[in-house]
């Protein structure tokens, strides 16, 4: 699925140009006339960055992102400035209201680009991070719900016999998998269930019913 980018600037040109270059590198882009229309599409959209102006009518730009910041959900959403206004105060005032980068106008299509590219991949990666301490925190029953739901069909078969007792090795032998490949699902799983060890996710799968326990398993 694409990631979406909002560019929010009065000057209709700007709009255009910046939406058609960065959708031709794939991503889906949004485009707002001023401030309290880019807030609105914040909300409803949800998007991955906000590329926005600073001097725009009804909102600008510093109040725009003032507001965005104030939503637990968005702290981290990167911002781009793209403004005519040069000065180290106003740079300044951009970093303190939470922009993420700031470019002076004229700017060129492929600083942003990759600009925005940089800021997309931290952001991704700062999720990622999130979502995996959240699931640490979540009670085993919850995760091996989750497991049970999420395990693929090759992963099913990779923990019956991870129950049964067999190695990383004795395992690829049988599904005429390597034991890289193998090792790869084990993590998956370990993720999936939150545990730290094959023990752990083997216990998990036998209380929860998705294994049976087998005499050799030291579960």
């Amino acid at each position: 699925m694409s990631l979406t980018l909002l560019i929010a600037d009065d000057d209709a040109s700007i709009r255009l140009s910046v939406s058609q270059f960065l959708e031709s590198l794939g991503y889906c882009c949004l485009t707002a006339g001023d401030g309290t229309q880019a807030l609105e599409m914040i909300h409803r959209y949800q998007p991955h960055l906000l590329i926005t102006d600073i001097a725009m009518p009804n909102m600008n730009g510093y109040e725009l992102v003032r507001q965005v910041r104030q939503h637990p959900s968005l702290r981290l959403l990167p911002v781009i400035y793209l403004t005519a206004r040069t000065e180290v105060e106003e740079r300044i005032r951009a970093y303190r209201t939470g922009g993420d980068v700031y470019l002076a106008k004229p700017f060129d299509l492929n600083e942003l680009a990759a600009v925005a590219r940089n800021l997309l991949d931290r952001s991704q990666l700062v999720q990622m991070q999130v979502e995996w301490r959240q699931r640490q925190q979540q009670p085993s029953a919850a995760s091996s719900q989750s497991l049970h739901l999420a395990m693929t069909q090759r992963e099913k078969q990779v923990i019956e016999l991870l129950a049964a007792g067999l190695s990383n090795a004795q395992i690829g032998d049988r599904l005429h998998l390597s034991a890289r490949t193998i090792e790869k699902h084990v993590s998956s799983l370990f993720q999936k269930a939150s545990v730290h060890n094959r023990a752990e996710l083997v216990r998990l799968a036998i209380e929860q019913g998705l294994v049976e326990r087998h005499p050799q398993s030291k579960a």
